[in-house]
């Protein structure tokens, strides 16, 4: 390869490059919340906070994608269940901390800070904001859902 093909096609990398990292730093956040690791909400299983009534690891084995991001379930029922009715078992927000949401902004999440109202999952940041969190989940839960998803920035 001459000299001149070699820098053409360098510049042709450094130019597609630059066109997919510049749009993934002017994008908006994902719709859904999701780990490197553990893919959406740690790798939880979303179903297990209903059936269960707590956070249940899930498992690669259980896996499935919805909204750009790999779920994880504790069992193929819970899987089955959430292939059925996605809607009714994703937590609210895209998984994002609920309180972070209510207040103009997104936040990571700990699966064991968790709740369940009007049969919906909301998850926080931390036991710590929980507490805040539950100092007035309607008030929370009608600001959130005023920012959503507005939080996550222009598509």
């Amino acid at each position: 390869m001459g000299k001149s093909a070699f820098l053409e096609r360098g510049y042709l990398v450094s130019a597609i490059l630059f066109v997919v990292f510049s749009s993934a730093a002017t994008a908006g956040k994902p719709r859904v919340y999701s780990s490197l690791l553990g893919g959406a909400i740690g790798g939880y299983d979303p179903v297990a906070y209903f059936f269960q009534g707590k956070p249940v690891p899930g498992s690669s084995d259980y896996a499935l994608e919805y909204q750009g991001a790999t779920w994880k379930f504790s069992s193929p029922e819970n899987k089955l269940a959430f292939e059925r009715e996605p809607e009714k078992y994703a937590p609210q927000y895209g998984g994002y901390c609920a309180y972070a949401v209510a207040h103009g902004s997104t936040a990571s999440i700990d699966p064991e800070a968790w709740t369940v109202v009007g049969g919906k999952l909301y998850l926080n940041n931390s036991k710590a904001i929980q507490n805040r969190w539950s100092q007035d989940i309607p008030g929370n839960i009608d600001k959130a859902n005023a920012n959503w998803p507005g939080v996550l920035g222009p598509e």
